[in-house]
């Protein structure tokens, strides 16, 4: 008898579907249980200002911000007082998944299994075919839940790495190079030290703005493009070439995302750092397939696109395993535990919706003087200690004590 026979013979495997360690509570051994899983729907105005993106996203009355809308509020309970919570802007869809499918795989069970539910996710998802956002809802509120039991945000659980980053500008798309310039100069004396641009959709256009705005701000901040996948192959090699000769940092999704073949055609063609898998479906094992074709210098990584914190962080590792960065998708709570958690990642994302520099995330995630961003403070994800600043939703009041 090897070794490994040894093994299987006296340690018999301790994880199947069928039979699973059972997590136990931290004070008196008894199994952590799963009692309640319910959806708080909160109505949201439309975006104010309303603010645009590329030519052909705009399709909210010239806009492409949303219009208003019913926000939904995971709530997961637990026989030890704890609740975990997660968000989304299309809270109707969320209860229906939860009311057809996830309160009965959760109820009664551990919720300190993120793995399992995890995998029963994406079994899920072979029978409803979920919107992105939906593989990471459920995952971000038990992560929640073991921030609160440990007493810590979730980075510090994750495992930290840093404790601020700097944050980049993230433009909306204004209506001229004049007001993209004006941007730039507001947010440098904010104290951001680089700016990414999401312009119109119009490679020449697109390339007369890029070079426009390094010959504005001098050749030592870094610049970033995002087409938004508004581009085909011919287009996308036009405007790569002149992002290189810009000397910016990357060029992320300039087409759509569904042909990795596409994507190394184009990496091919032009010198510029390539930033993928934002949005392709399959979320870590998208981000293999551009990872393997040799095309991306950098991964795209998130909660709401990219299967929660646990999905977030296997491109984060799987990337680092091939000395690749995976940059953090949007701004947020979520975002900058992501940030403080990821070695390899190197700015957090603000977006700069209106030329006024409002910047919508603000109110959750301050930047500093100095253009950084600081570790959140609350335990999990942190929404309480936000909301005892700026005021509980009323729909939350009865199932939320601050």
């Amino acid at each position: 008898m090897d070794c490994c026979q040894t093994v299987i013979k006296y340690f018999p495997p301790i994880w199947t579907k069928r039979s699973r360690i059972t997590g136990k509570h931290p004070k008196n051994g008894v199994p952590v249980k799963i009692i309640d899983v319910k959806v708080v729907l909160i109505p949201y105005p439309a975006a104010n200002p309303a603010f645009k993106w590329r030519e052909g996203l705009n399709i909210n009355n010239g806009f492409g911000s949303s219009p208003a809308g019913t926000a939904g509020y995971l709530l997961i309970e637990t026989d030890e007082g704890f609740t975990g919570i997660a968000a989304v802007g299309n809270g109707v869809i969320l209860e229906d998944y939860v009311n057809r499918r996830l309160r009965q795989m959760l109820l009664g069970k551990d919720p300190l299994d993120r793995e399992y539910f995890y995998e029963q996710i994406w079994e899920i998802d072979r029978i409803e075919r979920f919107p992105a956002w939906m593989l990471g809802i459920v995952d971000v509120a038990l992560w929640d839940i073991a921030g609160k039991q440990a007493n810590l945000p979730i980075y510090k659980l994750m495992g930290g790495y840093r404790e601020s980053i700097p944050a980049y500008a993230s433009t909306a798309t204004y209506e001229t190079i004049e007001e993209f310039l004006d941007v730039a100069d507001k947010v440098q004396a904010l104290g951001y030290k680089s700016i990414k641009l999401h312009a119109w959709g119009d490679a020449k256009k697109d390339a007369e703005l890029s070079l426009a705005l390094r010959a504005h701000v001098g050749d030592e901040m870094p610049l970033m493009y995002d087409g938004s996948a508004g581009f085909d192959l011919m287009d996308a090699v036009y405007l790569g070439d002149a992002l290189s000769e810009a000397n910016y940092l990357w060029y992320e999704e300039p087409m759509r995302e569904f042909s990795v073949t596409a994507y190394k055609w184009l990496g091919e063609r032009v010198k510029i750092p390539l930033l993928l898998g934002e949005v392709a479906e399959g979320a870590h094992f998208a981000a293999g397939d551009f990872l393997a074709s040799g095309v991306a210098s950098a991964l795209r990584t998130s909660t709401g696109l990219r299967g929660g914190f646990t999905g977030a962080m296997r491109i984060a590792h799987l990337a680092d395993a091939y000395h690749l960065r995976a940059e953090v998708h949007g701004g947020g709570l979520t975002a900058a535990h992501l940030c403080m958690a990821i070695k390899n990642t190197t700015a957090y994302e603000s977006f700069i919706s209106s030329t006024a520099i409002d910047r919508p995330e603000a109110r959750f995630v301050e930047i500093d003087s100095d253009g950084m961003v600081n570790a959140p403070k609350g335990v999990g994800v942190g929404y309480e200690e936000e909301w005892k600043l700026f005021g509980l939703p009323e729909q939350l009041a009865k199932h939320i004590t601050l």
